[in-house]
């Protein structure tokens, strides 16, 4: 009885919300409290099959899983920011939430993936390429924060008895999400595959950065990041849940994420690098440039000449492209040391005071930061598309959301990889400044690509690591 109370409740707030908002279609949201869960483990849960799934995942901080569109939009431009926010500012004022009392990070929010180029398409002709930006509003977002648990439902309503079918969709699927059993999902997976065939980045790498090195050591450059795309097929498909069930282990102070645009395509990364967060009016940004082993505690890194200087112009990049969007960026003279699985870089965080910000306004200043592109960027940018052999889709750009509170947080996509069946792509890249050598640079991208190797199985990264990591 106290439960048919408690579905009638929440049915009659609903049915009292949508009247509100008048008779025609709207878009109906609401969130309901289930508590105890991973919603990395109810991921699959949540989905259908060949339907989008999103994960952020900085647990034991904010986690949160989504699975199918209720609104969407997708496009190539140079105005993919701008029609990307205004997408964002109409699908949230439009939404009827239903929900009492939820916290600020259960709030519904507007999911987002770019391409680190523009105009994917018109560079590198590949088989696929993504549009240059996705937005999603999800149609289910399970959100967990210490402990705390949230389900959310959001979908079109035209009429009262769709106001009952949303109710009961949601009601349905919290008590499925209740009556899981998570205590094997929550184990650390890993597959067991062989390779069949891998590709030799390093022969072509060390060409393509001897290239790099003679455009800075001419002055055409002051920096340029070069990356490689390593392609290992496997004797089978894996799946990307259970890379990230290995990437929560090993990157555990990094944002993992996740983005399948449909069942075949799954791109998946552990992103050390916050290009903006935005809350409470305090946005963040993190200068991430210089890296080396774990094991030698910094005190190289901070000697390093090179390795510094690279770090400053991150820094001043970033800053001066704050100040002239009207910010006061704040932050320390010199770098912190982070440590993320198995690397170590140099670190320094940028903070300032913003008012009625617009999230992707800030994203499109600062992308791309020379910590992924160079300096002057639109010269490394024209480069990066001479040099590289292979299209960078969605490495290296923005992923992130914005929700219905204007809080917002978007990561460089690095630390990455994408799958499609037996398929498996990862790519790193190295940031060339006065000073480098095609030695050290192939030794960094070597040494990020072997720590996405660590997310494999034992048996997998043996194997990768004869074939050229």
């Amino acid at each position: 009885m106290k439960m048919r109370s408690i579905f009638s409740e929440i049915l009659n707030t609903s049915l009292q919300s949508w009247s509100e908002r008048g008779t025609d279609q709207s878009v109906l949201s609401m969130a309901l409290p289930v508590n105890g869960l991973d919603p990395l483990a109810c991921l699959d849960t949540l989905s259908e099959d060949n339907q989008f799934k999103f994960l952020w995942d900085m647990s034991p901080g904010l986690c949160f899983a989504a699975t199918g569109q209720c609104q969407n939009f997708e496009m190539v431009g140079h105005k993919r920011f701008d029609l990307a926010q205004r997408f964002s500012d109409f699908t949230l004022s439009k939404l009827v939430d239903c929900s009492i009392d939820v916290p600020s990070q259960a709030k519904p929010k507007v999911l987002f993936a770019f391409t680190f180029f523009e105009h994917p398409y018109q560079y590198i002709p590949e088989n696929k390429s993504s549009p240059a930006v996705q937005a999603v509003l999800p149609k289910w977002q399970f959100t967990s924060s210490k402990g705390q648990g949230w389900l959310r439902l959001n979908s079109s309503v035209i009429d009262k008895s769709g106001v009952r079918d949303f109710v009961e969709q949601l009601w349905l699927m919290r008590e499925n999400l209740m009556n899981l059993d998570t205590n094997n999902l929550l184990m650390t997976h890993k597959d067991e595959f062989s390779i069949l065939n891998t590709s030799d980045w390093i022969k072509s790498f060390e060409v393509t950065l001897g290239k790099g090195i003679d455009l800075v050591s001419s002055g055409q450059l002051t920096k340029i990041v070069l990356a490689v795309k390593q392609s290992i097929e496997l004797d089978k498909a894996i799946s990307p849940t259970k890379l990230l069930f290995n990437l929560r282990r090993y990157q555990r102070g990094s944002c993992r994420f996740m983005w399948n645009r449909c069942k075949e395509e799954s791109f998946f990364g552990a992103s050390p690098e916050r290009l903006i967060s935005v809350r409470d009016d305090v946005l963040e940004s993190d200068a991430l440039a210089g890296t080396a082993k774990k094991g030698d505690n910094g005190c190289n890194l901070l000697k390093s000449l090179k390795d510094l200087r690279e770090h400053q112009l991150v820094v001043t990049s970033i800053s001066g492209k704050l100040r002239r969007h009207g910010l006061n960026p704040m932050f320390k003279d010199k770098p912190t040391i982070v440590k993320y699985g198995e690397l170590i870089h140099l670190h320094t965080p940028i903070r300032s005071r913003v008012q009625k910000c617009s999230p992707l306004g800030l994203v499109n200043t600062l992308h791309p930061t020379p910590a992924v592109a160079g300096l002057p960027c639109k010269e490394a940018m024209n480069w990066i598309r001479t040099l590289e052999s292979f299209n960078r889709n969605a490495y290296a750009a923005p992923i992130g959301w914005v929700d219905s509170e204007g809080d917002a947080e978007f990561r460089v996509a690095i630390r990455c990889g994408s799958a499609c069946g037996k398929r498996l792509d990862l790519f790193a890249g190295a940031g060339i400044v006065d000073g480098s050598n095609v030695d050290d640079e192939i030794r960094e991208v070597g040494l990020k690509l072997d720590v996405l190797a660590t997310q494999l199985s034992t048996r997998g990264k043996e194997e990768i690591s004869k074939k050229g990591f």
